[in-house]
């Protein structure tokens, strides 16, 4: 049966289809996820210029309106599912990349060793180099394959929004380096034979050597616990939206969940980074003692952590409703806002950062006295003329009673605005 199945999702080319039913194979999801996308978009731009509409739905613009945001909602949560798929896929096969990523590292470094060493000769320290790299490699690929349905090392560093966290991350690249460099130390340690050299080792672990970088590594590692504190209690406090992606990706580092590049992250990312190289190139001149950081460098990392943290605190906001008025069509008679009319919501904050997708936008709902009203997708080529960010515009459902109601947005993140109170008149 799996067979029949395999061969029905494979087509003349031998290119799997979006039903391949083989498992984790990359073609399947990968690939029935572009088409899906493909087929939506052009299917949007059709009802956006006015084609495709049924013959029952297309003399009147409420009905064919009506018809095409339910047809693009379900084509849309189609093509979301396609987009878990593939990401559930991406991060299973992720594990085995790990791993070579990891063996190539060892190999590269291996090279290096053998190419520094001519005329010098080999010594311990390269050596216990050696070891470290492979006893540090073989950790992250034992935690790879152990967590490879959760996207293998990486799992510790997405988000609650299925993105890569950069505090995490960040952290994470100095707890690799200091663990590398006891790991280093223990290994000459143990290969010393004089009680001389024996003590200068124990003497590269001194407070005085390392001040630099533990406290470095101190303040990035609560950095990294406290941004995830902040996050989770402004989104309780629906000061700020969070929308999961379908995978996350490493542009996640540098950018918001827009996919914007953010000052805040990528400040923080090259700073830490171009102080790693420096504090990597002092562990190999130095591989007797602990990377002595520069109190220089060590406050320019504490002041880039600083501007991250700050720039979290800042990001975000709630949505607000700000004016509520009656739409009107070029030649419409201007008048009171009736059951049946259109109304257009004015403010900010509508659409999430990282909700511009068809199948996010369609859960916007605007609640109208005790009335839930779905947004409805009105398509442009290239996009959606509604709902956007700053303006709304719903119809009002025959069901709301006349008189003055309370207007409210719940956007795809699940946060409420202000309550606006308008006047429904018969």
């Amino acid at each position: 049966m799996a067979v029949q199945e395999a061969r029905q999702s494979t087509g003349a080319d031998g290119a799997h289809e979006g039903g391949c039913a083989c498992g984790d194979c990359p073609h399947g999801a990968r690939q029935g996820h572009r088409r899906a996308v493909a087929a939506f978009l052009r299917v949007r731009d059709e009802f956006a210029a006015g084609q495709g509409l049924p013959p029952a739905v297309a003399h009147s613009a409420s009905a064919s309106r009506q018809w095409v945001s339910e047809e693009l909602t379900q084509r849309a949560e189609e093509v979301a599912g396609r987009g878990r798929a593939e990401g559930q896929a991406w991060l299973a096969r992720l594990w085995l990349r790990t791993v070579c990523a990891v063996g190539g590292a060892v190999l590269a470094l291996l090279l290096a060793e053998s190419l520094t060493a001519i005329g010098a000769g080999w010594s311990s320290a390269r050596t216990a180099a050696l070891l470290a790299a492979l006893a540090v490699g073989g950790v992250l690929a034992a935690a790879s394959w152990w967590h490879r349905a959760r996207g293998g090392v990486l799992a510790p560093l997405i988000g609650e929004d299925n993105r890569l966290s950069t505090s995490r991350t960040v952290a994470a690249g100095w707890i690799l380096l200091a663990t590398y460099s006891v790991l280093l130390l223990a290994g000459r340690l143990a290969a010393a034979s004089g009680h001389t050299e024996r003590d200068a080792l124990l003497a590269g672990l001194d407070l005085a050597r390392g001040a630099g970088l533990l406290t470095v590594l101190g303040v990035l590692c609560g950095i990294a616990v406290l941004v995830r504190r902040v996050v989770g209690l402004r989104i309780l406090a629906q000061r700020l939206q969070k929308v999961p992606a379908h995978r996350p990706r490493a542009a996640d580092l540098l950018t918001d969940d827009s996919g914007r590049g953010a000052f805040a992250d990528i400040q923080y990312v090259a700073v830490n980074g171009v102080a790693l190289l420096f504090a990597a190139v002092r562990l190999a001149r130095r591989p007797d003692q602990l990377p002595d950081l520069p109190w220089g460098l060590a406050v320019l990392v504490l002041v880039s952590a600083a501007t991250y943290l700050a720039g979290k605190y800042a990001e975000g906001g709630r949505p607000v409703i700000l004016s509520v008025v009656r739409a009107r069509e070029p030649g419409d008679l201007d008048g009171p806002i009736r059951t049946g009319d259109d109304i257009e919501i004015r403010g900010t904050g509508f659409v999430p950062p990282g909700a511009h997708g068809a199948d996010r936008l369609s859960r916007t709902v605007v609640r109208i006295g005790a009335v839930d009203v779905h947004v409805p997708l009105v398509p442009v080529t290239g996009g959606f003329r509604n709902p956007t960010d700053t303006v709304l515009t719903v119809p009002v459902p025959v069901e709301v009673e006349p008189g003055a109601v309370e207007v409210q947005v719940i956007t795809a993140g699940g946060a409420a605005t202000n309550r606006c109170v308008v006047q429904i008149t018969e």
